[in-house]
């Protein structure tokens, strides 16, 4: 009986208004069956009264696997030898991203390890340029929205990317906390830098989205809280965030205890629920590393509040060897196969796939 008291006067306050930040930690601590399901629905709402029951799709390109960073959780990090590593072409490129185009997807995100040298640069530009030409139609006359996910850079790189015609950047924190990111990074890689970044993008005018892993070695409740807060704060019109999950070629230093493999799924979960309730007009994704931990992972990120899906791209010769943790799901289905296996997940959830469109929310 009180479980269900508990649950109702939860729903209530859900009901009030964004969360503050003791409701926020209320949500994310909560193992009572009762208050998950109604924290589950008031996002889900939240969600269906902003977005509808659209979900948008974003054709994940993964061009490159050489970086120059070394971030200590990471697969491709620069310092992992036993890793073979690979650039596509140009003409690869926007193969892949045609592919999209046809498909319907309407934006794609073009992804690769870091780097900086003026080859990659000159890559990018050229690849965001063609990509567009390639994929102006009827149904986009734009051509197709290009988010880019490569790491930091120089001002004055975005400024020429977004010219090129990119108006997304995806740059993940990994943690709001500077004394954590220093612990997952090595000393040349700074919290304040990656601050300055996003900073920097948003007034360049890009839609900029970031994010944070769940369940690290040391991470606490308030530090999660703390992430949403950042979300909010930042101006985050994208968040892209799921599980932490080790790469056996990059294990964290010190062996600190990590939760268990469910208990992340359910942290994450609430983790969206909570994003989604704060933030009611930003788009948020259901990440891969949510059906490692479930087969079902990402249909219940839906469920909790997400409405963004980034279906694989990738050419099946190299996806293999863009592994950023273990277990990444489906590395062997073409991407025909992943994007019809998609459209079963999104629909088992009474969700829809909304077709050639860049799926920019209005701003919020």
């Amino acid at each position: 009986m009180t479980a269900t008291v508990s649950g109702e006067a939860l729903a209530a306050r859900l009901a009030f208004g964004p969360p503050d930040r003791e409701l926020l930690r209320q949500i994310l601590s909560t193992q009572q069956p009762d208050e998950i399901e109604t924290i589950r629905r008031a996002a889900e709402q939240t969600l269906l009264e902003n977005h509808g029951d659209a979900v948008r799709l974003r054709g994940l390109i993964e061009f490159s696997n050489r970086c120059s960073s070394d971030c200590r959780y990471c697969g491709i990090r620069r310092s992992n030898r036993q890793l073979d590593r690979y650039t596509l072409t140009l003409g690869e490129i926007v193969e892949a991203a045609s592919w999209c185009a046809q498909r319907g997807y309407g934006s794609i995100v073009l992804q690769a390890g870091e780097r900086r040298d003026a080859k990659f640069t000159r890559l990018v530009s050229a690849a965001v340029r063609a990509i567009k030409a390639a994929t102006e139609s009827p149904t986009l006359p734009r051509g197709v929205g290009i988010t880019l996910c490569v790491g930091e850079q120089s001002a004055d790189t975005y400024a020429e990317w977004f010219a090129a015609g990119a108006h997304r950047y995806l740059l993940r924190m990994e943690t709001s906390s500077p004394e954590l990111f220093a612990a997952l990074h090595p000393p040349s890689q700074t919290w304040s830098s990656r601050l300055q970044c996003l900073k920097s993008l948003k007034t360049l005018g890009y839609r900029v989205g970031t994010g944070v892993m769940i369940g690290l070695p040391g991470q606490s409740l308030d530090d999660l809280v703390d992430d949403l807060i950042f979300f909010r704060d930042i101006g985050a019109d994208m968040i892209g965030m799921g599980p932490y999950i080790a790469h056996e070629h990059a294990v964290l230093p010190g062996g600190a205890a990590i939760p268990d493999g469910a208990t992340r799924l359910q942290l994450a979960l609430r983790m969206i629920a909570a994003a989604r309730l704060l933030l009611p007009r930003i788009n948020i994704a259901a990440t891969t590393a949510l059906q490692t931990l479930a087969p079902d992972g990402r249909e219940q990120g839906l469920r909790f509040g997400a409405n963004v899906i980034m279906p694989q791209a990738t050419p099946n010769r190299v996806r293999r060897l863009y592994t950023l943790y273990d277990g990444k799901p489906c590395l062997d289905d073409s991407a025909k196969q992943y994007a019809a296996c998609l459209e079963t997940r999104i629909s088992s959830v009474g969700r829809r796939i909304i077709s050639n469109d860049w799926g920019d929310p209005a701003k919020h």
